[in-house]
């Protein structure tokens, strides 16, 4: 039967009051007026689209205004019509509905990922201030789903694999199981139409074997109800193409072990007849040991609710159970659509509602700290794939978090000021690592410390989008921050032996620099010049250029007062070179390296020597005398073999309160060892200590500090002092 706005108004007249319909009718004429002329690919009026959007959102109740947004969705993107010009004629409501789905219209995935990274960020703004808007959007990809096949092949799988990639996992994030299995059907049929024909015609090939075993399952599972007085309806579940292809996939299964599977749902009156129907079944025919799953006490992020469970059938064939009250059931179809659907008298929301609204608060949180929207688009994909595990707090409140996410995760999950204070954690009472991945069950405790600040070694290992885009915002700004303040220091440095002051320029003057620079302004300089992208020296040039060619050394007097004082709290621009491990008490050279800051040589190190000859990128250093931290160095223990050597060396070295980073041992004969130690101390006086103390262990012969290694590629074809040994 033809649709018509006819046929969907009386349809809509059995849940929308009578003003109401006429609202949409009036949407429908308006749309019908502003397409006149424009037609579908197929040859229809352009007009049945909408209608035919309206009539999908419909059946799942939506209210008046959802229908009159889904009606003139495409009015501000394919006609003459402005926002302005809707709001006029329907409301501000409908009219943002509108403006925000039709600017996420023409998103293109696979070959323009910014453009659809930006749309995207555009949708998830447009879903904040209204969710209805994705409900539209939604409606308007299943009807252009259902119509691809007058589109030319690489715009079907286009549309396809988008479909795939983005609103099928959005549909089953709120819950919308109906609608998601439809776009995947449609999704792979058209992506991958000869597999879907070939995985079609096995399943009706073995179709008429699984009847009679369906039915015999069947009997013994309604003859079991009825024997205990359980009332409920027991329905054999199909499995559905894509599903089947991608277990096949990604399970590495054959298509015989999936089909092997029966699969059967059982729909009850009430959550109290879903636990006796499980004792039921589990009395009726063995479980399997670890397939049970409770999603009615702990339901799933959208809100899904079941008893899960496999038994051993007769013959030993495997079977899937399902058991769910019909509200669940209606909510598992319809997700947050059942809100409208099953909507009660006090119009509370409902879980699955609440659910949504707060996931899309996470992603414009996610899309406030992105620093782009491609970086966006990768944490929110992450999110839209969660396998969920279910952990509690120490007061007992259950987290829902993706499958393999640490303690990290779960702390950034909690509150984003727990995450970036977190530095260390209790699993089940026990201290464990930051990286270990958490299972259902487990009980999380976060240690936090007001000080502490994200470890960039985290983003190896954390899952979860929330997690990843608050470490690299905060870690961004950290940089930032630092690389501003060693840049003002240098700056500040260079302008000395000039006689002048950065905090003394005027306005005039700094707009001047920053005009000649380029730059639009001073922070960016700074921050420029800290991470060695520009030479601090170069830009106090450029504001005393008589200066500099009257005085080219004056900068170098008086070095005690021109070095710049290293404190150890300078964070990730400042570091310390891995060849010769500078510590407090070393005299010292910094080398300004381009993209990383600055980095801190001994001056005895071998690498800075053809470097000092250039004075653009050495800078002259000092050590606070108020040095702070803890800072790496390497020594190397000579010593005769003996039964636990190692064990003593590291606890002389722990006992004088420093911390081994790193040990490896290489055997020199049967009788005596080197060992290397890379290891964590306050200064040179702090280090005398420990070597003093290891001097004392009996075996040990020799104990040195390793002051400087070479950082060379062997060349290529080059003969070793071991390669000669061997020639001879």
């Amino acid at each position: 039967m033809t649709l018509t706005i006819d046929s969907l108004a009386s349809s809509l007249s059995g849940y929308l009051a009578s003003d109401q319909v006429n609202s949409v009718r009036r949407a429908y004429f308006y749309a019908e007026q502003a397409h006149d002329g424009q037609f579908r690919r197929s040859g229809e009026p352009y007009v049945t689209h909408p209608l035919a959007v309206a009539n999908i959102l419909s059946e799942m109740h939506m209210d008046h205004q959802s229908l009159m947004a889904a009606m003139l969705h495409d009015v501000i993107e394919d006609t003459g019509v402005s926002k302005t010009a809707v709001k006029g004629q329907f409301g501000e409501t409908v009219a943002d509905m509108v403006d925000g789905v039709s600017k996420l219209n023409k998103i293109t995935f696979s070959s323009h990922a910014e453009a659809q990274a930006e749309n995207f960020q555009k949708m998830a703004l447009a879903m904040a201030r209204d969710l209805r808007v994705i409900l539209v959007k939604l409606a308007d990809r299943l009807h252009n789903m259902r119509t691809l096949d007058v589109l030319s092949p690489e715009k079907r799988r286009r549309i396809a694999k988008e479909t795939l990639d983005i609103y099928s996992p959005i549909a089953a994030r709120l819950g919308m199981n109906a609608v998601r299995v439809e776009f995947e059907e449609l999704g792979f049929e058209a992506l991958f139409p000869m597999r879907a024909r070939r995985i079609n015609a096995a399943v009706k090939a073995i179709r008429g074997n699984r009847k009679e075993i369906v039915k015999q399952v069947q009997s013994a599972i309604e003859a079991c109800l009825e024997r205990e007085g359980l009332p409920g309806r027991t329905i054999g579940r199909e499995k559905h193409l894509y599903s089947i292809y991608e277990k096949m996939r990604t399970k590495r299964k054959s298509f015989s072990e999936i089909m092997d599977v029966y699969a059967f749902r059982i729909v009850v009156d009430s959550v109290d007849t879903c636990y006796r129907v499980l004792g039921a079944v589990h009395n009726l025919f063995k479980p399997v040991p670890g397939r049970f799953k409770d999603y009615i006490a702990i339901p799933k992020a959208n809100g899904y609710q079941s008893l899960h469970t496999t038994l051993f059938g007769m013959h030993g064939v495997p079977i899937e159970i399902q058991i769910r009250t019909e509200e669940m059931e209606a909510m598992a179809n319809n997700g947050i659509a059942a809100h409208w659907l099953y909507k009660s008298s006090d119009d509370t929301p409902s879980n699955a509602h609440i659910r949504a609204r707060q996931w899309v608060n996470g992603l414009l949180e996610m899309q406030q700290n992105a620093g782009n929207s491609l970086e966006f688009i990768e944490n929110v994909k992450i999110d839209l794939f969660p396998d969920e595990i279910y952990v509690f707090t120490p007061k007992g409140r259950i987290m829902e978090l993706p499958a393999g996410s640490t303690a990290v995760d779960f702390a950034y999950a909690v509150h984003t000021d727990v995450g970036n204070s977190c530095v260390a954690c209790r699993i089940s009472r026990r201290l464990a690592p930051l990286s270990e991945p958490l299972e259902s069950g487990q009980t999380v405790e976060i240690i936090t410390t007001p000080g502490a600040q994200p470890n960039p070694a985290w983003l190896s290992f954390v899952v979860t989008g929330k997690a990843r885009s608050n470490i690299r915002h905060y870690l961004k700004n950290q940089r930032e921050s630092e690389s501003i303040a060693l840049g003002r220091r240098l700056l500040n440095k260079s302008l000395a032996g000039h006689g002048a002051q950065l905090e003394k320029l005027t306005g005039e003057q700094l707009q001047e620099l920053l005009t000649n620079l380029n730059v639009s302004e001073l922070d960016t300089l700074l921050s420029d010049i800290g991470l060695g992208n520009r030479m601090a020296h170069i830009v106090a040039q450029k504001m005393f250029p008589e200066e500099a060619r009257e005085m080219p050394k004056a900068i170098s007097k008086d070095s005690k007062q021109a070095s710049l004082a290293i404190r150890g709290s300078e964070g990730m621009v400042m570091s310390y070179a891995k060849c010769c491990y500078p510590i407090p008490g070393d005299p010292i050279v910094g080398h300004i390296s381009s993209g990383r800051g600055m980095v801190i040589h001994t001056e005895t190190c071998n690498n800075i020597a053809e470097i000092r000859q250039n004075p653009e990128k050495v800078v002259s250093v000092r050590w606070d005398p108020d040095v702070e931290g803890e800072f790496a160095v390497e020594i190397r223990v000579e010593l005769e073999n003996e039964r636990g050597i190692i064990a003593k060396l590291a606890t002389a070295i722990t006992s004088k309160e420093a911390n081994i980073e790193r040990i490896s041992t290489v055997e020199r004969d049967a009788r005596f060892s080197i060992v290397n130690l890379l290891l964590n101390v306050r200064n040179r006086i702090h280090l005398a200590r420990v070597m003093k103390h290891v001097r004392l262990i009996k075996p040990v012969t020799r104990v040195a500090r390793v002051k400087s290694r070479k950082l060379v590629k062997p060349i290529k074809g080059s003969i070793t002092p071991e390669a000669l040994k061997r020639q001879h």
